[in-house]
């Protein structure tokens, strides 16, 4: 299982949400370059990176932070998150760089978009999953749509996406831990046609191993990574040698 960790940034400055609310902030680098370089000399093998205000307003506000950090990581792969929300989008994070993009309100405001970006880039565009009581949630986690988790789930898969970034995100930044079942819910659904990753209330190593036991390819791990409830390098020993 992978892990990834994250690098969420709002107002040029690496944060943390609770529950994704804006109001919930923790700052933990002010240069989310720094951020970035702090997980890949820790051993990082992927980076997850959200731009928060494109993902609450539609456009993307860090772009050029973004573009740092995929150069300062080099050979690691980079997954971008946030405001991508058009073919122009698409194309700009892709062709910066990003290994990944993540399109989560333009998955469930706009399939034909999801559709043809799956397919024009085969591999590289993820499919974010985020729901709130089994409804999947659009800009910043601010709306609720009129899509289940289930039914985006299935779309991603019909889209041809590469992957599903599931989020709870009741339990988000909570530290009280994951939704392991509703995890276990999507790998049985979706997991012969694409790997999920869990995402949201990991606290402690055991919550690692049990995303990893309910079938998840990969966890993205945020709070207990930048409080130091582990590290990056306890957290990949406890996911497993298995990568996707």
């Amino acid at each position: 299982m992978e892990v990834y960790p994250p690098v969420d940034i709002r107002g040029g400055r690496c944060v943390q949400l609770v529950q994704g609310d804006f109001d919930r902030e923790t700052v933990f680098f002010e240069d989310p370059v720094e951020a970035a370089r702090h997980w890949l000399d820790q051993g990082a093998t992927w980076l997850h990176v959200v731009d928060l205000n494109g993902a609450r307003d539609g456009v993307s506000a860090n772009a050029a932070i973004i573009e740092d950090i995929i150069k300062a990581a080099g050979d690691v792969p980079v997954q971008v998150a946030g405001g991508i929300r058009s073919q122009a989008d698409i194309e700009r994070v892709l062709g910066h760089g990003a290994a990944r993009i993540v399109l989560g309100t333009a998955a469930v405001n706009d399939p034909e978009l999801l559709a043809r970006a799956a397919g024009g880039h085969p591999g590289r565009v993820a499919v974010a999953v985020e729901g709130r009581e089994g409804m999947a949630v659009t800009d910043a986690w601010a709306k609720e749509s009129t899509l289940s988790v289930a039914e985006l789930a299935a779309r991603a898969v019909d889209s041809g996406a590469a992957a599903i970034m599931y989020t709870d995100v009741v339990v988000e930044g909570m530290l009280k831990g994951p939704n392991v079942a509703g995890t276990r819910d999507l790998v049985e659904q979706v997991g012969e046609h694409l790997p999920v990753v869990a995402s949201g209330g990991v606290a402690s190593l055991d919550d690692i191993a049990r995303l990893r036991d309910a079938g998840a390819a990969g966890v993205i791990i945020g709070s207990a990574l930048y409080r130091g409830a582990f590290s990056l390098e306890q957290a990949i020993e406890a996911a497993g040698e298995a990568r996707v």
